[in-house]
């Protein structure tokens, strides 16, 4: 099945990218209207095969497949119950991004164009014990906007409207992240003025179609 090979093969990119470690870590794409596919619980994302991908309702009850569903699974559920766009979800813990999430570092600061474009607001949710409810709590302030998430002392959360997107969006954030963290130890960042992020916003939306939702746009 094309999508079960698709999410092996994204869940040795980020194992290769050093974004998870051990068994960190859970993949997804929707696959129907009620149904997901996810990568099971316990496992490398290096050793990940199609047998590891398992089929799931969005209550995250096991529809096919065996072994256990992720125990965030509730993160991705919740994810595509709220937005009809998102059909790719990967939950990672890349190192700066998740030194600067637990170091209260907010990413949300408008220094690089792309990063402005591509990712646009990165809001740090609060912290809350994985696998609870009270972790998809923290994101519900702005999962029907943003695309890219900070988890407070855990690690960082992407949507895409496919995997590939929210692949990149993982990597980009953690690239951003990594520049961000030399620039704070320089202890100087410089965001890009009001007016040039107007100038930008209007030149992506009329060159490039490029047009964010306002609650996604830092102005």
């Amino acid at each position: 099945m094309l999508f079960r090979k698709e999410l092996v093969s994204y869940c040795h990119k980020v194992y290769e990218k050093g974004f998870v470690a051990g068994t960190d870590g859970n993949l997804s794409v929707r696959f129907s209207e009620n149904v997901i596919l996810i990568t099971r619980s316990a496992i490398s994302k290096g050793d990940v095969t199609e047998e590891d991908i398992l089929a799931g309702d969005f209550k995250g009850n096991p529809v096919y497949g065996k072994g256990k569903i992720s125990t965030e699974v509730k993160i991705h559920t919740e994810a595509y119950k709220k937005r009809e766009d998102i059909k790719a979800v990967i939950h990672c813990h890349p190192v700066y991004a998740t030194s600067c999430a637990t170091a209260g570092l907010s990413l949300d600061v408008p220094v690089f164009p792309e990063i402005v474009l591509s990712l646009g607001r990165i809001p740090l949710c609060e912290y809350a014990t994985p696998s609870t409810p009270e972790l998809v709590e923290s994101m519900l302030p702005y999962i029907e906007y943003a695309n890219v998430f900070l988890l407070k002392n855990h690690g960082a959360v992407t949507f895409g409207k496919n995997l590939k997107e929210a692949f990149y969006r993982m990597e980009k954030l953690e690239h951003y992240a990594k520049s961000f963290f030399l620039m704070s130890q320089v202890g100087r960042v410089d965001k890009i003025p009001n007016e040039k992020l107007r100038e930008l916003y209007s030149l992506a939306e009329k060159s490039y179609g490029i047009k964010l939702d306002e609650r996604n746009r830092f102005i």
